[in-house]
């Protein structure tokens, strides 16, 4: 039997919202990932945390990019940047923007999640379902489309998954030089939870994708929460003592003039100067 019975404004009211709430999610729905998150590992930023930097890493590169690896290794050893542009002031990107190098915050509203860093741009995991816009250009961060899961069915989520793509270069892993392919194909799959035995604890399991790489690559990262924390400025170009010039790496000495930053390395050209 069919009903053609109207539904009083409050009723109607309450339906609306009880459809919003299941599709963005109430404020009650999400996870506890407020406050600021420390990397307590990141003074050495290790790619994987279980293992020192460098070679000691064990990365599964190809033929190539492991003989890439092993030049920055060389030139870093004689006192040269290798592949860690860093020291130019290139933006970390993803996915060594996650190793924390600085504080971050996380800010959660229904259909967008924000990645707050101190001395970095922000990331926006777009959790809403709409797929990455036709046209978006590539950049050091990529395009990150998320989801909210309930993993235990308890009501409440309590798992982000998250992928990011459309990345432009070039980027690293970390500041040994671990390379990423330079056709900017990576795909960076991650799944952030709270540890359930301490909710100080938030553990982002990160699988690296890349071209440069023999299979998938998968580190757990854990991060600490620090409570009524203070955050502070941070700016890579400020007292950065190293200069770049005709593809040289260069430092400025303690006296405020140009020194080289390997041993037998030759000045740079300066036929425009007197």
């Amino acid at each position: 039997m069919t009903c053609r019975c109207a539904l009083g404004p409050s009723l109607l009211g309450a339906l609306l919202w009880t459809a919003v709430a299941v599709v963005s999610g109430s404020a009650e729905t999400f996870p506890d990932f407020e406050s600021q998150w420390r990397n307590p590992a990141a003074a050495r930023e290790a790619w994987d945390p279980s293992k020192p930097a460098g070679s000691a890493q064990q990365a599964p590169l190809t033929p190539e990019y492991q003989a890439i690896f092993d030049a920055s290794l060389r030139d870093q050893a004689a006192g040269g940047r290798g592949n860690n542009y860093q020291s130019s002031c290139v933006l970390d990107g993803m996915p060594r923007l996650m190793s924390l190098v600085a504080p971050m915050e996380i800010l959660i509203q229904p259909g967008l999640t924000f990645f707050i860093f101190q001395n970095a741009f922000a990331r926006r995991i777009h959790t809403d379902g709409a797929l990455m816009p036709a046209g978006e250009p590539p950049s050091y961060q990529g395009y990150s489309t998320g989801k909210w899961v309930d993993e235990d069915r308890d009501g409440r989520f309590d798992v982000l998954e998250i992928e990011t793509r459309n990345f432009k270069g070039p980027r690293a892993l970390e500041a040994t030089g671990l390379p990423l392919h330079k056709d900017n194909k990576t795909v960076v799959q991650e799944r952030f939870f709270v540890s359930k035995e301490n909710p100080d604890q938030l553990h982002d399991e990160i699988t690296t994708i890349d071209s440069a790489l023999t299979r998938p690559w998968t580190v757990l990262k854990t991060f600490r929460r620090e409570r009524n924390a203070i955050f502070s400025e941070g700016y890579c170009a400020v007292d950065n003592p190293h200069v770049k010039i005709g593809g040289e790496n260069y430092v400025i000495g303690a006296d405020g003039l140009l020194m080289p930053a390997k041993k037998g390395q030759k000045p740079p050209d300066l036929r425009y100067f007197k």
